[in-house]
């Protein structure tokens, strides 16, 4: 619910009119009351990308402008913490944990099947918060890495975030979530990709990724 107050309106994304919490015995239920979306998801089916989907310039232009406004809205949780962190470099890309982590608010979980097609909306805000800077393009991008095509264009409308140090942590950061996935046995097909991307940016092959319970 917090997103509804501190996001901006301009991030485009289903309005919130209410909230109903109620339990039954030792059940907690929460449901809530959103705009019907009806453009298509991008992905529907699926986090990530198996088809390029065709969106037009205006489409990552709008998106490029939803997340810079996003990173200046106010956070109020930390949705990549940094015990996890320390834990997952070494785990899952082999390298030594970042001394220091710049953050910015974002979208936490920024993946195909939480983006619709035009007009643009943002989709499942359970996940927003504070993350590591670039960790949202980041994310992106990896879903996007069966589709060389459109894992470039990402690279090229975000090249002022991922091109940078702090940038490079936080894709770092999104591609170690996503080879802890793989040893839970999602994307398999994903994996050699996410190992690739990942050892381009540290030079360190990554540990062939095994069933793991490290916690976010």
């Amino acid at each position: 619910m917090g997103a509804s107050l501190l996001v901006p309106d301009a991030v485009p994304r289903p309005r919130l009119y209410d909230v109903h919490d109620w339990t039954d015995g030792e059940w907690a239920f929460e449901a809530e009351v959103l705009d019907y979306v009806a453009h298509p998801v991008v992905s529907p089916e699926r986090a990530d990308l198996d088809r390029a989907p065709g969106l037009p310039a205006e489409w990552w232009a709008d998106l490029r402008r939803a997340l810079a406004l996003l990173a200046g809205a106010e956070g109020v949780k930390v949705t990549v913490r940094d015990g996890w962190i320390e834990r997952a470099f070494p785990q899952f890309l082999g390298i030594p944990a970042p001394v220091k982590v710049e953050r910015v608010t974002g979208h936490g979980d920024l993946h195909w099947g939480n983006l619709t097609t035009t007009p643009l909306t943002l989709l499942d805000w359970e996940r927003w918060g504070l993350v590591p800077y670039g960790y949202d393009v980041g994310l992106l991008h990896a879903n996007s890495l069966l589709v060389p095509d459109v894992a470039d264009r990402v690279r090229l409308e975000f090249a002022s975030v991922l091109d940078t140090p702090a940038g490079r942590v936080g894709e770092l950061a999104a591609l170690a979530e996503m080879l802890q996935a793989v040893a839970r046995g999602w994307y398999p097909d994903l994996a050699p990709r996410l190992l690739a991307r990942a050892e381009s940016l540290t030079g360190v092959r990554p540990p062939v990724p095994v069933h793991s319970e490290v916690s976010g």
